[in-house]
């Protein structure tokens, strides 16, 4: 490897395996970090100031950590969304945002799917019973659950992820499917026998509300008390997409009351979930914390396509999945600092 490519710099944050590492040792310095807490945030922003590729997951930058950095040109993130991320800030700096789509789907689809099922058969509440030592004869109809096979499933937001967890849902539980998005999904409608519907008509009709769109100012409290409201008293609310998305006290109130029957929740608005949250102790919900795509398969799969991107757009090839690709600059063009 050649001195001026040797000469770029690189910090990693979480998440990369020793391989991956490697890898990106081959081409670039590489400053890595287990984690950035106080303790070691000076560390961190020396390392930033001097980068120009920045790689991980969960990572924190905003609009004054990057006026630190004036050689950065590339950020890879190891997630398909990138809320936490100033794409405005990237863009206007000529900074190539990467995620990592596609490699997710379908194990996202499956967390989705074990909330739905969790969710509808009372699982986490029924397993606390047999475990605290609270069954002591036949399960009477207070503790049935509802069936998942013919229910109507309500995707807001028919994506990658939203149609692989309506394929779930039609071919595996034979449901049908109502489905919300921007423009028709023609395959979708055809393969599944899936109907679109304004977001009003799809909360009243659902038996099953599963939430997969992106969080922005557009979906921020999507789910508000009004739609909450809309939505039938024996439906179910399942969110897999970002915390936000819903207004938490609004849904704390409609299951208190039984304005909806439960809620599965991947996501929330604060994570790690507080200990006091009501979410944390009600029967009616099954929380889990944020492991859409945590399966040791997947997250290295998404580990090694921020690496490729991040490799991609270093050594000139280009990246495989831009979120911003208008910005991207060839290797060539990149100022060595």
């Amino acid at each position: 490897m050649d001195e001026q490519t040797k000469s770029w710099r690189i910090v990693a944050v979480r998440r990369l395996s020793e391989a991956q590492l490697e890898a990106l040792s081959e081409v670039a310095e590489v400053d890595y970090f287990e984690d950035v807490d106080e303790s070691n945030r000076a560390d961190f922003m020396a390392a930033l100031s001097r980068a120009h590729g920045l790689i991980g997951g969960k990572l924190e930058l905003n609009e004054a950590m990057l006026a630190e950095a004036p050689a950065l040109q590339v950020v890879s993130t190891i997630s398909v969304g990138y809320d936490h991320l100033p794409l405005k800030a990237l863009n206007q700096r000529r900074i190539l945002l990467c995620n990592t789509p596609d490699v997710l789907t379908e194990t996202t689809a499956d967390t989705a799917f074990m909330l739905i099922m969790a969710t509808q058969r009372r699982l986490v509440e029924l397993s606390n019973l047999v475990r605290d030592g609270g069954w002591r004869t036949h399960i009477g109809p207070e503790y049935f659950g509802i069936d998942v096979h013919g229910k109507t499933l309500g995707i807001v937001g028919a994506g990658r992820i939203g149609a692989a967890i309506a394929r779930r849902g039609a071919l595996g539980f034979g449901m049908p499917i109502l489905y919300t998005a921007a423009s028709s999904k023609p395959a979708l409608e055809q393969q599944l026998g899936a109907k679109r519907r304004e977001l009003n008509d799809l909360l009243a009709e659902a038996d099953i509300v599963c939430l997969s769109v992106p969080y922005n100012s557009d979906t921020h409290h999507l789910i508000d008390a009004d739609a909450l409201a809309r939505m039938k008293t024996t439906a179910a609310l399942i969110n897999i997409a970002r915390g936000k998305v819903v207004d938490e006290p609004a849904l704390i109130e409609a299951l208190h009351s039984g304005g909806i029957r439960a809620a599965g929740l991947d996501v929330f608005v604060e994570e790690p979930l507080p200990p006091d949250s009501p979410l944390a102790a009600m029967d009616n919900v099954v929380t889990t914390p944020h492991i859409g795509s945590a399966t040791h398969e997947t997250r290295e799969a998404m580990a090694q396509l921020a690496v490729d991107n991040l490799l991609g757009t270093l050594i000139g090839s280009g990246p495989l999945t831009a979120v911003n690709e208008h910005v991207w600059r060839r290797a060539d063009a990149i100022e060595e600092t």
